[in-house]
């Protein structure tokens, strides 16, 4: 909402101020930004365990749990993928300018991403249309390339964002490699819960080594990002500490569950850290939206009304898009059939 204010005393100069356009004592910048950031954080979490089964996927030498794999993830990585769709459109719905910004600025980078997405999906039909060796090792590595390629560069993408750099920075690169190893420690968990046999049985394993790795990665990103002028500071601030602590506990969580057999506990705890991780990312950077122009939330969101009638559609639909996936997770929950495959 944009209002004349008169700045100076006596001056007689007039300028538009910005007003903040405020629901029930919240700035509607501020619940965008927030709710941008979670639309990435689910994203991550849902997906994120179908593309850890795909790295889990390149382990496998055995046919039927590769099938068993594919089978696992068939009902859900689709509608999953919906939630970059909603978390890219609500950025360009919510700051235009941000979404300008990153997006021509990583615009080779998100190729990347969407491509790695393109080959995950094409790959498994491909895979099931011809049961002979050389075809099902082609179209098997390219399923692991997009299950793998696709998390590593958007965590590039999402340190970049924080940093407000273009290029790769070794930062960038650490939390491409944290993000991947999450999503195995998911994928890991997600398998144990979907599966029976042997299959299921070295799940914890890989869930856990994983874990260390993730655990492993984001102290060296922490390190690195201490290192940057002015982190330092913000990394020890109550709530950055408190994420980066409560994601050191919900690891140690991942491990005790994973090794008790509780993949519903080892699963919400991978979806904690998920959100832990790109939460500290939101909060170091609040309340800028993107660090490269300095421009912050208040800044960036679109003028009222049309962030009053976004936020009324969003109140509308999420809960739909909610029921959605609850409906489709009960119609498809338990361990798959022994002989099930894609």
């Amino acid at each position: 909402m944009i209002s004349p204010a008169l700045l100076g005393a006596g001056s007689g100069a007039v300028e538009l101020v910005p007003l903040e356009t405020v629901w029930f004592g919240v700035a509607l910048s501020d619940l965008w930004f927030g709710v941008v950031f979670a639309f990435l954080a689910v994203f991550l979490f849902l997906d994120g365990w179908d593309f850890g089964v795909g790295a889990i996927f390149a382990t496998r030498d055995d046919h039927h749990e590769r099938e068993q794999c594919l089978a696992a993830i068939g009902p859900f990585w689709d509608g999953n993928e919906v939630w970059l769709v909603v978390f890219g459109g609500a950025l360009f719905a919510a700051f235009p300018a941000v979404y300008a910004a990153l997006f021509s600025r990583h615009y080779l980078l998100l190729f990347g991403v969407l491509a790695a997405l393109i080959l995950r999906g094409m790959a498994p039909e491909f895979y099931e249309q011809r049961e002979t060796e050389g075809w099902q090792t082609w179209w098997g590595r390219a399923f692991v390339v997009g299950s793998v390629g696709a998390p590593f560069l958007l965590g590039i993408f999402a340190g970049n964002w924080l940093l407000g750099v273009e290029g790769v920075a070794p930062f960038s690169l650490v939390v491409g490699l944290a993000v991947v190893a999450l999503n195995v420690a998911a994928g890991a968990a997600f398998l144990r819960l979907k599966t029976t046999g042997p299959l299921a049985e070295e799940m914890p394993e890989y869930g856990v080594r994983a874990m260390a790795a993730y655990l492993a990665l984001v102290v060296v990103a922490l390190v690195l990002l201490a290192l940057r002028p002015g982190m330092s500071g913000a990394l020890l601030s109550p709530v950055p500490l408190a994420l980066v602590v409560g994601s050191v506990l919900l690891g140690v969580g991942y491990v005790v569950a994973a090794r008790r057999g509780l993949p519903y506990v080892a699963l919400g705890a991978s979806g904690g850290l998920t959100g832990a991780l790109i939460g500290l990312v939101a909060v170091l950077l609040y309340p800028v939206v993107e660090p490269m122009s300095e421009l912050t939330a208040a800044e960036a969101i679109i003028g009222a009304p049309a962030v009053e009638l976004l936020t009324v559609g969003a109140a509308l639909l999420i809960p739909l898009v909610l029921t959605y996936f609850g409906v489709l997770y009960s119609a498809f929950s338990g361990p798959i059939e022994v002989e099930e495959s894609y």
